[in-house]
C-alpha cells in the first residue's frame, strides 16, 4: 500500500526535530448537508528543523518514530510571513539593555577622566 502524502500548516515548532501539523478539511454533514471544517493533528519528524510556525509543509506517512510521531517532513511548500512579536520584543529589550550598559560605561569613563583633570589643575 502506498504511503499517504498530505499538506498542512505547522502550528508548533517548540520541540526539537518535531513539528505539530494541522491538516484542515471540509466535511459535509450527513443530515444537514452543510460543510463543516474539521482538522487532524499530526506530529511530524523534521530532521533539519527546516520548518517554523505558520509554514505550509508536505508530510508523508512513516513507521512509528515515537509515541505520537507517525509522519516525516518531505518539504516546506511555503514559508510563513508572520512576525513573532514576542521574539522581537525580547531582542529589542536585550538591545536596549546593551545600549544602556554601553552608555553607562561611557559616562563612567568620562567622569573618571574629568576627576583626573580637575586634580591635575589644582
Amino acid at each position: 500500500m502506498p504511503k499517504r502524502v498530505v499538506s498542512g500548516i505547522v502550528t508548533s515548532d517548540k520541540m526539537s526535530k518535531t513539528r505539530r501539523v494541522e491538516i484542515n478539511r471540509l466535511v459535509k454533514h450527513p443530515k444537514y448537508k452543510k460543510y463543516i471544517r474539521r482538522r487532524t493533528v499530526c506530529y511530524a519528524h523534521d530532521e533539519g528543523n527546516e520548518s517554523g510556525t505558520g509554514d505550509r509543509v508536505e508530510i508523508i506517512e512513516s513507521a512509528p518514530l515515537s509515541k505520537l510521531k507517525r509522519w516525516r517532513l518531505v518539504r516546506v511548500l511555503e514559508k510563513s510571513t508572520e512576525v513573532d512579536v514576542a521574539a522581537l520584543r525580547a531582542a529589542r529589550k536585550g538591545a536596549t539593555q546593551a545600549e544602556s550598559e554601553a552608555i553607562e560605561a561611557a559616562h563612567a569613563g568620562d567622569e573618571a577622566g574629568e576627576t583626573t583633570e580637575e586634580t591635575a589643575g589644582e
